[in-house]
């Protein structure tokens, strides 16, 4: 079994790299894989609605990084998305790739736990730890807790490393994660398959 780790910051070695690096290590000591996934500095444009990408197998019609991300989440079984808090919400970047990963690639992520970790200076990660968390219930993604919110406070880089109740918050997503892994691989052993969704559409302007 595998878990992504998503980096949302442009930084690939800041604190949001450095909290999810903790919970990749309790993923390992508990005998989960991981992949970290670096969104990187160079613009990711954001989804323009246009509908191509029902046309295409799990792809956005604009291939780029996003598609790359698609493709890893096709191969992973679990996930955490980090993000560093900009104004009180996600980073533009995070937002801009999940809306079109999730939009083009459902079926990659659809049924598969998924963790969000919001890295801050001092404010705003409680409302950054909720935007990540609507892509999770959208899809039918089992949620990953902790033993508080999923955040690492840290204004510099290195400065996460200090945050003692952060890190173990992190250390609990790994071993909750885990935890949830091997359920759902001994569920699938006994026979319990992810249920299929009802679909129905209703629009309120007529």
């Amino acid at each position: 079994m595998k878990v992504l780790l998503v980096n949302g910051s442009p930084k690939a070695n800041g604190n949001t790299a450095r909290a999810l690096a903790e919970v990749a290590e309790q993923l390992n000591a508990e005998g989960i894989d991981t992949e970290a996934f670096q969104l990187g500095a160079k613009p990711i444009r954001d989804c323009i609605g246009c509908g191509q990408c029902g046309k295409l197998d799990c792809r956005c019609t604009f291939d780029d990084d996003v598609n790359e991300l698609i493709a890893a989440a096709e191969q992973a079984d679990g996930f955490v998305f980090g993000s560093p808090v900009y104004y009180a919400h996600p980073s533009g970047r995070i937002l801009s790739a999940l809306d079109r990963a999730f939009y083009a690639g459902s079926k990659a992520f659809a049924h598969k736990p998924g963790a969000a970790v919001a890295v801050a200076r001092r404010g705003g990660t409680s409302t950054t730890f909720d935007v990540l968390n609507k892509y999770f219930t959208i899809n039918q993604m089992p949620v990953v807790a902790s033993t508080y919110w999923n955040n690492v406070f840290g204004a510099q880089p290195g400065e996460a490393a200090q945050d003692a109740e952060g890190l173990a918050t992190m250390r609990n997503i790994g071993k909750n994660m885990a935890w949830l892994l091997h359920c759902i691989e001994a569920g699938k052993a006994a026979g319990i398959e992810a249920p299929k969704a009802d679909r129905a559409r209703t629009n309120f302007i007529r």
